[in-house]
């Protein structure tokens, strides 16, 4: 099985940082990717930011320049440091891992586990 563990969301004002981290990890899978969505209250859920096993990250627009994803394969854990915040990042962050029997698959990160989720709230 694969657990998955967000920590460090919260509450924070306009131009705030937040880092968020998640650890995931399978004794019996190969970790392919991790990385983070989020959902603001009443919308859809969107991609934030992914990064390979190889140590390729993406980022959506809207957090390119603010964000910035790094990985310790070591502790089998994911940060999303989160600088210059707006209150439109107000969401609940959710971390997303790829696991996959016998390898990875060349191409993007495709998520198949996920945390539980932590409220990230940016309000003056």
């Amino acid at each position: 099985q694969v657990q998955v563990e967000e920590s460090g969301g919260g509450s924070v004002q306009p131009g705030g940082s937040l880092r968020l981290s998640c650890v995931a990890a399978s004794q019996f899978y190969t970790r392919c990717g991790m990385g983070w969505y989020r959902q603001p209250a009443g919308k859809d859920r969107e991609l934030v930011s992914l990064i390979s096993s190889g140590g390729f990250p993406t980022y959506a627009d809207s957090v390119k320049g603010r964000f910035t994803i790094s990985q310790d394969a070591s502790r089998d854990t994911v940060y999303l440091q989160m600088d210059a915040l707006k209150t439109e990042d107000t969401a609940v962050y959710f971390c997303a891992a790829e696991f996959r029997a016998g390898g990875c698959a060349p191409g993007p990160v495709r998520p198949n586990f996920w945390g539980q989720g932590t409220q990230v709230t940016v309000s003056s």
